[in-house]
């Protein structure tokens, strides 16, 4: 943290006095600003949320107060690497865990992983701070990391990971390389996940054939949604299905940057279809369904994030048609979307530095 996210957050004791912006049927609240990479949002029962910094920092916002939190771990800060999502499980008010998901350096490279600390109880430090997976070593470079964190229905753990820029390793079941892993909240592997007791597959994988998925996201019925980047073109949604094959780089609706075409075309037998796909690419970051009454007409609706469009995209609530682009001045590089407690949608912007919060005009 820096001065000046405490300067923008310390004194704010009502959503009133946040600075405003008008578009869309929208109004844009800014709730802290200063901030250098936001990359990930989570909120605290009883109020305040924790914001992460990609370069490795973790701040708490408290009753109008931002505060620095100790005990991060040391991160792989190299081009999209670095302290990456954050994620309050609903258990926080006994346990007081908070898991990161960062991009830690494995010798002369650098893997997704995820680690769990307990909040002190003045909310300064991790405590205790371990991590319970990372992603096989061997990956070098500073690309397509990942990588958001969930909590399941049924609290296990669900973590992105990038193909890290090596694409054929998302074929290959031995390296967790563009999947997405489940496992329980002290790193222990559930006897159900798809590929345990498979000779040459990590039994982490829930799924793979993924390229690099920035966003994920429950939706009403508990089922997981991702959305991850393509090439030129060919950026997808897709709904979760346990031993599910994405098709990276086999199929994809996208063509490499050098134009050259990609795999074997947009289908194949036994690969997975995108729900929706994008063409030119939006360059998608956060995901969120959206479950609350403060736009009813919003309800069960799909949200994501655009890096590159610098807007929020909003699908219709089976993520197959994009019913428009909710674009602002503050909308600028978004990186993550989520569902407040009260509601409202909250949103990062890399572009501005700051948390917003979206509510009714």
């Amino acid at each position: 943290m820096n001065g000046r996210l405490a300067a923008a957050v310390i004194g704010l004791s009502a959503l009133g006095a946040w600075e405003a912006a008008e578009a869309q049927g929208v109004r844009m609240e800014t709730v802290a600003s200063g901030l250098d990479e936001p990359w990930g949002l989570a909120f605290l029962p009883g109020g305040g949320f924790l914001v992460t910094e990609r370069a490795g920092e973790l701040t708490a916002v408290i009753n109008g107060e931002a505060a620095p939190i100790s005990g991060v771990p040391e991160v792989y800060d190299s081009g999209q690497g670095g302290l990456l999502d954050v994620m309050v499980p609903r258990d926080f008010a006994e346990s007081r865990e908070i898991f990161l998901s960062f991009s830690k350096p494995q010798g002369g490279g650098a893997g997704t992983a995820l680690g769990k600390g307990r909040l002190s109880d003045d909310g300064t430090a991790l405590e205790g701070f371990e991590v319970i997976f990372e992603m096989e070593p061997g990956s070098s470079g500073g690309r397509h990391f990942g990588s958001r964190i969930v909590e399941g229905a049924d609290g296990l753990i669900y973590l992105t990971i990038g193909e890290r820029g090596d694409r054929p390793s998302a074929q290959d079941l031995n390296r967790e390389n563009g999947s997405v892993v489940r496992i329980a909240r002290d790193g222990s592997v559930p006897d159900d996940n798809p590929f345990v007791g498979q000779e040459g597959a990590q039994p982490e994988i829930w799924s793979y054939g993924h390229r690099n998925p920035q966003g994920a996201t429950l939706d009403g019925e508990g089922r997981l949604w991702v959305v991850e980047h393509g090439a030129q073109g060919g950026d997808e949604l897709n709904l979760v299905e346990p031993g599910a094959n994405y098709g990276w780089p086999v199929i994809s609706y996208g063509r490499h940057y050098s134009g050259a075409k990609i795999g074997e075309g947009n289908a194949k037998d036994g690969m997975q279809q995108p729900v929706h796909y994008w063409d030119p690419s939006i360059a998608p970051s956060g995901l969120m369904i959206y479950g609350g009454e403060m736009f009813p007409e919003w309800k069960g609706q799909v949200f994501v994030g655009s890096l590159k469009f610098d807007m929020i995209s909003r699908l219709s609530a089976d993520g197959r048609t994009e019913l428009e682009r909710i674009e602002t001045p503050e909308t600028s590089r978004v990186r993550d979307v989520r569902e407040g407690p009260d509601g409202a949608i909250w949103f990062l912007s890399v572009g501005e530095g700051a948390v917003f919060r979206m509510v009714p005009e």
